[in-house]
């Protein structure tokens, strides 16, 4: 089970400011697979880091810890199926126009029809099932305020225990709960608003294990979603999520 966490703030920040919550969950849940960072640049585009190895194996992080950016989305990896370790399939993955980025944990169930048809279409790069959503979304984003019900709508199509994460090139953050297994918080560290999973622990075990002096705490709620607004604060949709894709 993967864990991934996405941040933002009103002012730039230096990442390796959140390197201690991602060496805990990295350490506490069950990631240490590969890694990945999608972060916002000055100019309003998308930059980003992955690599196979582990997070606390990555002697990229000493110099990544530096870059500044609003808003941050880093997903540490744990696949399902170990044959499909490597960088093609390391999240988060970027969307080819650059609108977007997106991570995924768990598993979205019925992906091989759709997955066929992205082969034949020569879309497919990797194995794993992430993918698949990734060129969903591609698909199906839109360019507007309520990307979260995008997030939804490939829930329902897809099915399965999935928490899906996006990073719009603008800085915003929309998280989609889905999977029962691995719940997502929202909490502020300063003045940086936070959506993270829970360790694979069905409790708020993530604030005694990973984020001691975690304000503004709150769970999002299985088969909603929020978005991380220019201040960092979680606003839910505008409208319903149920949006069958």
């Amino acid at each position: 089970m993967c864990e991934q966490v996405v941040a933002r703030a009103s002012d730039p920040f230096a990442i390796g400011r959140l390197w201690g919550v991602i060496e805990g969950l990295e350490r506490y849940g069950l990631g240490g697979w590969g890694w990945g960072a999608v972060w916002t640049t000055t100019d309003g585009r998308l930059a980003a880091h992955r690599d196979p190895r582990a997070f606390r194996d990555d002697p990229a992080t000493g110099d990544l810890a530096a870059v500044e950016a609003t808003a941050l989305l880093v997903h540490l990896r744990r696949p399902s199926r170990l044959s499909t370790i490597g960088l093609a399939d390391t999240q988060p993955f970027i969307d080819p126009a650059g609108r977007f980025a997106f991570s995924h944990n768990g598993d979205l169930r019925d992906y091989r029809a759709m997955r066929r048809q992205y082969q034949e279409a020569g879309r497919i790069v990797g194995r794993a099932d992430s993918e698949v959503g990734q060129r969903w979304l591609e698909d199906h984003w839109a360019d507007d305020d309520d990307a979260t019900l995008a997030l939804a709508a490939m829930h329902d199509r897809f099915s399965g225990q999935a928490n899906l994460m996006a990073l719009s090139a603008d800085g915003a953050a929309h998280i989609y709960a889905g999977n029962t297994e691995n719940p997502i918080f929202t909490y502020r560290l300063g003045p940086i608003g936070i959506a993270s999973t829970g360790i694979y622990s069905l409790d708020r075990s993530l604030f005694s294990f990973v984020v001691h002096d975690a304000q503004q705490r709150r769970v999002v709620r299985p088969g909603h979603g929020v978005t991380l607004g220019v201040d960092g604060a979680p606003h839910a949709p505008a409208r319903e999520l149920r949006v069958v894709g």
